[in-house]
């Protein structure tokens, strides 16, 4: 038996754009700490005893060998290969959290709804009771000793229940060290009522609120692609670059044999692409032309200010024949870059 549970959740508002000064809270990421807000994050639980092998046969990672307390990065794929989501999968000992984007919620809820047949997997959005918030940069593990959250070493995606004397007094949370390739990167799952001590207690201790925007340089200077900007409906996961998100060794899953065609294949036509632009900022949609032919085309771009000074920067897809050829997205020029963009 199966049921799918939606809870009450109201749409969390849009995030804030920055504090008072986007530029500050990008340096504290790079060189500090900073905190923000998660409300964006929605959390389904799984729970019966076919849970973890039903969920191993829906995703592109492993789920099956995944250890307690621990988590992996993974796509939900159709049956013709392309992404329809991207999410987190933890192993919570007698539940699996799933971990996705507040505007997919739905989406994935339709699917699990629709790939449960006979499988004793129960689905609960929990998102009403399990808000997040996140702490990152180079002093962040600090900052959360500081606040009174006592955290071992830990993985990324690694999860804990840590010993707390924070003036939040929150009886339980969770803390999950991400897979966030910049800086020391945290997030704590707690209930809603906690979430403003909680913030306030590691702003006391010296993170700085970090807004929106911030958080989209960081992105971008990492090179991490964003689903619904950079990977749409219509993109294959090895063109995305994401292969955390893979598993060859898993065994069967929907649209798993797309995904083994192009391994055994050898290479995609295009590749997701970090990019030094010298000329306007190119729009997202941008087509990417070489020896004045269509090569590509920009999903993501911004100015970056940087340490050493501002740095225009794009990210999108190149086809595989136009590497190494001069590229331009409109009256700009375009070189490949290496992550991170410093």
């Amino acid at each position: 038996m199966h049921s799918v549970i939606h809870s009450n959740t109201p749409e969390s508002s849009a995030p804030v754009s920055d504090f008072g000064d986007a530029v500050a809270e990008f340096r504290a990421l790079l060189s500090g700490c900073g905190v923000y807000d998660l409300s964006q994050r929605s959390k389904i639980r799984l729970t019966g005893s076919d849970r973890v092998r039903w969920l191993n046969g829906m995703v592109t990672n492993n789920i099956r060998d995944l250890a307690v307390n621990h988590g992996v990065y993974a796509f939900l794929l159709n049956a013709q290969g392309h992404i329809q989501a991207d999410v987190y999968a933890y192993n919570m000992g007698d539940s699996l959290i799933v971990d996705i984007d507040l505007q997919l919620r739905e989406k994935v809820l339709a699917h699990f709804d629709k790939f449960i047949i006979m499988d004793d997997v129960e689905v609960a959005d929990v998102s009403a009771g399990l808000s997040a918030i996140g702490i990152a940069g180079p002093q962040a593990e600090a900052a959360l000793k500081a606040a009174g959250i006592q955290v071992p070493q830990l993985a990324p995606l690694e999860a804990c229940s840590p010993q707390c004397d924070c003036a939040c007094s929150c009886l339980e949370c969770t803390v999950v060290r991400t897979d966030d390739p910049a800086e020391s990167s945290y997030e704590i799952w707690i209930g809603p009522d906690k979430i403003k001590p909680t913030r306030d207690a590691l702003i006391a201790a010296g993170a700085i609120p970090i807004g929106a925007s911030a958080l989209e340089w960081q992105r971008i200077r990492w090179g991490i692609p964003c689903l619904g900007v950079d990977i749409r409906e219509r993109d294959l996961p090895q063109e995305t670059g994401q292969m955390r998100a893979l598993s060859f060794t898993k065994g069967c899953y929907l649209g798993q044999e797309i995904v083994e065609r192009i391994r055994s294949r050898g290479a995609v036509h295009r590749q997701f692409t970090a990019f030094l632009v010298e000329g306007p900022l190119p729009a997202p949609g941008t087509k990417i032309q070489a020896d004045d032919k269509d090569a590509g085309e920009i999903t993501s771009s911004n100015v970056l200010p940087l340490a050493a000074g501002e740095r225009t920067v794009a990210l999108g897809y190149l086809r595989r024949e136009a590497v190494g050829k001069l590229l331009r997205a409109g009256t700009a020029t375009l070189t490949p870059a290496k992550i991170p963009m410093n």
